[in-house]
């Protein structure tokens, strides 16, 4: 806006009682434009520190992504709305709920898995269970690794080790074969009182329905994403669209996934194709590709014209 002045970091009404008057005359003539387009698509909406019905009216925040301002009041609403109104989903539950969020291969540690810890406790040296590509992972923790204060878990730093950790918390868990784990799925801990060939069918059960969505003649696309949720995501979006689809996978494209998809080139030159949603492509998978003429549309979002 033209003539502000800008406090970063600072909360919007500070700012606004800062500006000159013509500064704030014009904030609220393009408050007003925004008030009314919300009113023309049938929602009241109405600037945060005015509105004293949540239920009814929509919150304006003023934001600005490039000084800072404002965040500090959506943050503040945000926090309050949920502890007033979301209270029952926030309440700790002691039964374990954990996702698995990446795979990654670290120096030093192997392959690990970063999850969310959403609910429950998880224990160095608990027996746990999650998806894999070739079926179940039956394994034990080794480590329980969080970042250091104030640091994220994407970001290679040293780690500090726990004996257990409480929900809800994000880890990133050391153990034996999980190379194959799938990113999106759930993982389960088996109890001394659990039944693991159950729990094994459980953590399979996602993946299994994917699978379901296969095309039975065995003609179709070829699809590839990075996790379970992307994966259902672009089989939904092909389903939407009459789009047969012949395998899935998830993970890296390979040379075995261009020969599996080489064999649409006798059945339907127009299905043989991987589509490869946020996902790296080998190099010499690249060019067999091409030699091939297998085409590969790669991509990481996807979006439908309404």
């Amino acid at each position: 806006m033209y003539g502000w002045e800008a406090t970063p970091d600072n909360d919007f009404r500070s700012s606004l009682a800062k500006q000159k008057r013509a500064v704030q005359r014009e904030f609220e003539d393009r408050t007003q434009k925004t008030i009314l387009a919300f009113a023309e698509q049938g929602l009241n909406a109405v600037l945060y520190y005015d509105n004293k019905n949540f239920a009814r009216n929509v919150s304006l925040v003023p934001t600005s992504a490039i000084t800072g301002e404002g965040v500090p009041d959506m943050i503040m609403l945000l926090v309050n709305l949920t502890q007033q109104r979301m209270s029952d989903r926030l309440m700790y539950l002691s039964e374990l709920e954990c996702t698995v969020l990446e795979v990654k291969v670290i120096e030093g540690l192997g392959t690990t898995i970063d999850v969310v810890l959403s609910n429950g406790i998880l224990r160095e040296g608990d027996k746990i269970v999650v998806c894999g590509l070739n079926g179940p992972i039956v394994t034990q923790v080794r480590a329980l690794l969080t970042p250091q204060p104030l640091r994220e878990l994407r970001i290679k730093s040293a780690y500090v080790h726990h004996k257990e950790i409480k929900a809800a918390m994000g880890v990133k868990i050391v153990a034996p074969d999980l190379e194959k784990a799938i990113a999106g799925s759930r993982l389960l801990v088996v109890g001394p009182d659990d039944d693991e060939d159950e729990m094994m069918d459980e953590v399979m059960s996602d993946l299994t329905s994917l699978l379901n969505s296969i095309d039975k003649s065995g003609r179709g696309v070829c699809v590839q994403a990075s996790t379970l949720g992307s994966l259902e995501a672009l089989l939904d979006f092909l389903k939407s669209s009459k789009i047969p689809v012949s395998g899935i996978n998830i993970g890296p494209v390979h040379k075995k996934d261009v020969m599996r998809a080489a064999t649409m080139l006798e059945k339907a030159k127009e299905l043989a194709c991987i589509l490869c949603f946020d996902v790296t492509v080998d190099k010499d998978a690249d060019r067999l590709a091409e030699e091939m003429g297998i085409r590969l549309f790669k991509g990481t979002c996807f979006f439908t014209r309404a």
